[in-house]
């Protein structure tokens, strides 16, 4: 690579202090974004998530430098986007939603041409190895318009490596893309973060943030609503199931015992009940059970995920 980023002393990629901005019209006003803080660390993983609208697109067009804040304080790897407005955009590749490529053009002719929109010398140029890096080598001269899906996806990255930056922003990256597709560009994502590279995320796939990222921040119309690691965060929703599969149908007075300890929802010989892990044990709900003289034939538990935290988090 022909610039070696040296990190920030405080180990920070990104800094966000007391960000806003208002987006003004002649109807009326739009609060977009209201006092965020945000510190992401040097070479993690960061999953930044929120409904539509919530002001993810523009905390991202913020650190790309298409939309102005109102006020706050923004560093780039150290570099204030104010007083260092353009070595602070080459430290951050952003991979857009859209497929933004020229069908006519090859994938190695994109690179270059991305390379010299960034003013990178011919001589240290790393087309090669960024197309080596995304799996990319044997398309590197056919047209693009030839690439499927997931080729394409990994040219929108590559493109926004050209220039070798620290910081790598993925918006919504395997939209529109399926299943066999999505796990092969986990593992591109993956690859990247292990070089070294901060990667922040934002996603409308929980199970894709919950997969990938190991700190997280949740946006709710324009304010942070938590920002933790992943661990921390599953550990604010109370709740655990409890599936069973019994020999027999379940009678009415099991069935009344066990809704003391939460929801129970019953189809068939198959119980299900929601229940508060705090309040209630796993021991408790099996001695009920086993004073009704039912054998469980099947058992199994499922924890509190991300789509729960978020939904919690977001519903109003």
């Amino acid at each position: 690579m022909y610039k070696k980023w040296i990190k920030p002393k405080n180990n920070l990629a990104i800094e966000i202090q007391n960000l806003n901005k208002t987006y003004k019209s002649s109807s009326k006003n739009i609060k977009a974004l209201s006092d965020i803080n945000l510190n992401i660390k040097c070479g993690s993983f960061y999953g930044l998530l929120g409904p539509n609208g919530a002001g993810k697109s523009t905390i991202i067009n913020i650190l790309g430098g298409t939309v102005t804040k109102d006020k706050g304080t923004l560093k780039i790897w150290g570099l204030n986007i104010d007083t260092h407005r353009k070595q602070s955009k080459l430290a951050i590749g952003i991979v857009p939603q859209e497929l933004n490529i020229d069908a006519f053009f090859t994938p190695k002719d994109q690179l270059e041409l991305q390379a010299g929109l960034f003013n990178v010398p011919k001589k240290d140029r790393v087309t090669d190895y960024v197309l080596e890096l995304m799996e990319l080598t044997d398309k590197a001269n056919e047209y693009s318009r030839k690439l499927s899906g997931g080729m394409r996806r990994r040219l929108l990255v590559a493109k926004a490596m050209v220039h070798n930056p620290p910081i790598i922003i993925l918006d919504e990256p395997t939209a529109g893309v399926d299943i066999e597709l999505r796990q092969k560009l986990w593992n591109n994502f993956k690859k990247l973060n292990k070089q070294g590279i901060t990667i922040i995320l934002t996603t409308h796939y929980l199970e894709e943030a919950e997969t990938l990222c190991d700190e997280i921040a949740i946006i709710h119309k324009g304010k942070i609503v938590a920002n933790d690691n992943k661990k921390n965060l599953l550990k604010l929703i109370d709740k655990k199931i409890l599936i069973m599969k019994f020999e027999v149908s379940p009678n009415k007075k099991l069935i009344n015992d066990l809704n003391k300890f939460g929801e129970t929802k019953i189809i068939k010989k198959v119980c299900e009940i929601t229940f508060k892990p705090t309040n209630v044990t796993i021991d408790k709900i099996l001695k009920v059970i086993k004073s009704h003289e039912l054998t469980i034939l099947d058992l199994q538990t499922k924890d509190a995920n991300l789509e729960d935290v978020f939904m919690s988090l977001t519903k109003n």
